[in-house]
């Protein structure tokens, strides 16, 4: 590996809340890698939160921290940003840091809607040389990867039918707080399905499943909640989304695709549930057995699902013993693998989600929008 391909990234952070600081983490187990992968620095922290970047003081590597992320993106150490900040804010913030010849790493759901998305494209294509992606950490559990393998070898013949979900019950709680992401001006119209929209969309993307048409079920559920006095504070934004399509694959298989978007889910605690059903094989997989995959084997003239400990056999190579169990923390160590990997040009197997699909993205939560407020099913023309 050339000297270039094997220095480490100098990451800034912008936005260091939860995800920032699960990020600072990830950066400091990068030894659980056993390849020759780069490692990201966090060299500079920025937030408008004191307390969050006094957090940050506690990383070893970052020896700058700001409240103007013009200032962070000013420091010719920073080579890449990683960037995790409310809807409104993507379009001008992943601009600039783009404009400033910084290679990024943004959030979901890339723009807070169809116009945001375009402007950050518009962004990217006046800087070619800027290498831009966005999180999405789920693909990256090894039985998910095995979900792929199968794929990729034609185990799963006609496609007929397929299912991606991300469910949450926090939300039923209906005592706690309202945040930005129950607020339209901050979170946009999307609701649910822009926060969590690219969960269910970044393995069927990739596999090559084409949304052709979109019909939406929405609910707002909690029409209000508490503000920082204890009153109620309306919530503006949907709580959960179904969205049914007909999709498309590479074989021209034409089949239905469900996108299931939930924060009020009895009983779930961020559950995320990918299932493809075909006529040779079909698959399922859920982070409520995270080691497992569950598939079909032929019995004469009938099907019988058995299961599949897949344990840690990941996409890129760790030193934990493949016998044990793999984790969400271990699903962020792969997905900064997979953007650092490609950033530097090096083998693959599984990117992160592309600005093209967070595009293709955008184009079916506005379809789902138009679909649920005017009743109808919604066809999707070319990009």
């Amino acid at each position: 590996m050339s000297e270039k391909c094997s220095a480490p990234v100098r990451f800034g952070v912008i936005g260091c809340g939860l995800m920032g600081r699960e990020f600072a983490s990830v950066s400091m187990r990068w030894l659980h890698l056993a390849g020759d992968t780069p490692r990201p620095v966090i060299a500079a922290a920025c937030d408008v939160s004191p307390q969050n970047l006094d957090w940050f003081r506690r990383v070893p590597d970052t020896k700058y921290c700001y409240s103007d992320y013009h200032e962070l993106l000013a420091n010719p150490e920073v080579e890449a940003v990683y960037c995790a900040v409310p809807h409104h804010l993507h379009a001008q913030v992943y601009g600039d840091i783009i404009r400033a010849g910084k290679h990024l790493l943004g959030e979901k759901p890339f723009g807070m809607d169809l116009a945001a998305c375009a402007e950050i494209h518009g962004a990217m294509a006046q800087n070619p040389g800027v290498f831009v992606r966005c999180a999405s950490e789920f693909p990256y559990y090894p039985a998910v990867q095995q979900m792929v393998r199968w794929y990729r070898e034609g185990a799963f013949g006609q496609i007929i039918e397929a299912r991606f979900a991300i469910k949450h019950s926090s939300d039923m709680d209906l005592t706690k707080p309202i945040n930005w992401k129950r607020m339209r001006a901050a979170n946009g119209e999307y609701g649910c399905m822009g926060d969590l929209g690219i969960h269910t969309q970044h393995l069927p993307f990739r596999l090559g499943f084409v949304p052709k048409t979109v019909s939406a079920q929405l609910a707002n559920i909690a029409k209000t909640r508490p503000d920082e006095t204890g009153k109620p504070f309306p919530c503006e934004t949907w709580d959960n989304a179904i969205v049914t399509c007909e999709a498309e694959n590479g074989a021209g298989d034409i089949f239905p695709m469900q996108l299931e978007m939930k924060r009020m889910a009895p009983g779930c605690t961020n559950t995320v549930e990918y299932e493809i059903y075909g006529m040779k094989l079909s698959a399922k997989f859920s982070t409520d057995d995270p080691n497992a995959i569950r598939y079909t084997l032929p019995v004469g003239r009938e099907q019988a699902w058995a299961r599949l400990v897949v344990g840690q056999k990941t996409l890129f190579p760790v030193i934990t013993g493949s016998i044990f169990e793999f984790g969400f923390s271990d699903s962020l160590l792969q997905m900064f693998a997979a953007y650092i990997r490609e950033l530097r040009g090096l083998p693959c197997g599984f990117g992160c989600f592309t600005p093209a699909e967070a595009m293709q993205s955008h184009r079916v939560l506005t379809a789902a929008l138009r679909s649920y407020t005017q009743k109808c099913i919604v066809t999707l023309g070319a990009p």
